[in-house]
């Protein structure tokens, strides 16, 4: 979906159509959720703190994010998928995998199923909506992005390396910042220089994340579109309006493992994991786990390990901290819940 958030806002708002629309709280600790075409063009994107935004974008337009209306819509899109395909791999509300190698409507194409697609989303949801369309997932993501907005982009598999080999490495998912400068102290700047590199020499400079790196660049990728992937993790954080001591996230803490008792009650598996996060005034993120003998099972137990866990956390009482969040992991089906030792896990 093409800037969802903000497009759901204009759809719904015709005061807020052509307009640079933020979707975001306002205040100093407020991040971007989604930025319409309009305030990208002042360089404002999602993640960004709304400060920077209101900085870049004087004239934007905040509106308070409502993911109730968000998820309803998501559901839309999702229901008009289904008209085509099963196979179906939500990655988020406004994003999925889509296996149409045989699809119900009969369809000789893909292309023409995603044409079909986005032709339904407008015509009956008023939205827009871009598709990628390749012979694999990897392929198909980056594709998926190359037209935005309301676009359609399709890699024919005779086309791929015309397409790949060129791009910058830093487009390869994974490769972020840091990955990006060590391959440019390699001489690699593009994917043809990186499939030029063996491979013995990438599993020696990134270990399991090089054979992927082999893969990306040769085109690779072997992953299944996989429908109702179970859930791995949830998790709830906040940020301060002001950057406050360890001792003082006592309150916040309460509050999100009961925000978070409550969404995992929603679940048909069980978390054996409690995690606590905090992110330092310097922006360090720091987690401390908990696996105990049995999982958590009662609200005031799950507030109890989180709160132990801080112990865990030794940076000094001048430390200041202006994030915490609680979250679950390591879901089970319930009969494999079973009693086990206690696992430990802390990572800085």
């Amino acid at each position: 979906m093409d800037a969802f958030y903000a497009s759901v806002e204009q759809r719904d708002d015709a005061q807020l159509r052509g307009q640079p629309v933020i979707v975001a709280w306002q205040g100093k600790r407020s991040v971007v959720c989604a930025a319409s075409y309009e305030a990208r063009a002042f360089g404002v994107h999602s993640a960004m703190p709304a400060m920077q935004a209101e900085r870049l974008c004087p004239g934007g337009i905040f509106v308070a994010p409502d993911f109730t209306r968000y998820r309803a819509v998501s559901n839309s899109v999702r229901e008009i998928f289904k008209r085509h395909t099963d196979l179906i791999e939500p990655l988020s509300l406004d994003e999925a995998y889509l296996d149409v190698t045989e699809n119900k409507m009969g369809l000789p194409t893909a292309t023409l199923v995603a044409r079909t697609i986005r032709e339904q989303i407008r015509k009956e949801l008023n939205l827009t909506a871009s598709a990628g369309v390749a012979s694999n997932k990897f392929l198909a993501k980056l594709a998926s992005d190359w037209r935005k907005p309301d676009g359609l982009f399709v890699i024919q598999p005779e086309e791929i390396d015309a397409f790949l080999l060129p791009l910058p490495v830093g487009r390869l998912p994974g490769v972020g910042r840091v990955t990006g400068e060590r391959l440019a102290n390699l001489g690699i700047k593009t994917v043809r220089d990186l499939r030029a590199l063996d491979l013995p020499v990438l599993e020696r400079q990134y270990g399991r994340y090089g054979l992927r790196l082999h893969e990306l660049a040769r085109a690779i990728d072997n992953s299944e579109v996989v429908p109702d992937r179970p859930t791995q993790s949830i998790s709830v954080e906040d940020t301060f309006e002001h950057d406050v001591p360890l001792a003082e996230t006592e309150p916040t803490i309460r509050r999100l493992t009961e925000k978070l008792w409550a969404a995992s009650r929603k679940e048909s598996r069980i978390a054996r994991t409690v995690v606590l996060k905090l992110k330092t005034s310097e922006f360090k993120i720091l987690t401390r786990s908990h696996t105990p003998g049995s999982p958590p099972c009662s609200c005031e137990e799950l507030t109890k390990i989180a709160l132990k866990l801080r112990e865990r956390v030794d940076l000094g009482p001048q430390q200041r901290y202006r994030l915490v969040g609680v979250g679950l992991s390591n879901f089970r089906d319930f009969e494999d819940t079973a009693s086990q030792p206690d696992l430990f896990e802390r990572h800085d």
